[in-house]
């Protein structure tokens, strides 16, 4: 895995921290075509597409059956069940895309970025905290799309997520949103000018220089 020429990113957070608006604010940032290439993995999942989602954009939305049957097939990279549904990520696709020289980000939960650092020790990890815990749920009713039970739900599970910040490599506070996101830019940067990653990249630069 030393090799590969992109970086690996966890991003993880209680639900309505603001993980999936600060992705996409950072790929508005990064040129799909530019030097440095960012993607976000589509991931495989069994639960019901919510208002707007598309399949295989935001989500691969599969069965439970067929998802199992991945599993059997190892196609995952990592695969966790959240609420009662199964989450995973293709293990071929992402090895290909960081082969590329692409970044990819993850958007997987504290289980799956065990699993991912395990298999890829190199991986980058930030764990995303809300500023309160009101405004956690502020912002998980301002959603509109789950009821009330949901809702208590996500928040009595947002405790045990929380717990598991610091097994990541960096924590971000999403109190102000522009600032959280240069932050997770410098990161991203950070992680890319690292000397192995370097060395892979400008070898014959560094050999021409050495020589």
């Amino acid at each position: 895995m030393s090799t590969l020429l992109g970086n690996l990113f966890i991003l993880a957070a209680p639900s309505g921290a603001g993980k999936s608006s600060l992705i996409k604010a950072l790929l508005a940032k990064t040129p799909p075509t530019g030097a440095n290439p960012l993607q976000v993995s589509v991931s495989h999942t069994t639960r019901k597409p919510r208002p707007g989602e598309v399949n295989g954009e935001h989500y691969h939305f599969v069965s439970h059956a067929e998802f199992e049957a991945l599993i059997a097939q190892n196609a995952f990279f990592e695969y966790a069940e959240v609420f009662g549904n199964y989450y995973g990520t293709s293990r071929i696709t992402i090895e290909e895309t960081l082969h590329q020289g692409i970044d990819v980000f993850l958007d997987i939960d504290w289980q799956g970025a065990r699993q991912v650092k395990k298999l890829m020790p190199d991986t980058c990890g930030v764990f995303i905290l809300p500023p309160s815990v009101e405004t956690l749920r502020q912002r998980l009713e301002g959603r509109g799309q789950d009821d009330e039970s949901v809702i208590a739900k996500r928040m009595a599970e947002a405790v045990s997520e929380m717990s598991h910040y610091n097994e990541f490599d960096y924590v971000l506070i999403n109190d102000d949103f522009d600032t959280t996101l240069a932050e997770l830019n410098n990161i991203v940067q950070a992680q890319r000018l690292r000397t192995h990653k370097q060395q892979l990249r400008h070898d014959a630069l560094v050999k021409a220089l050495l020589a």
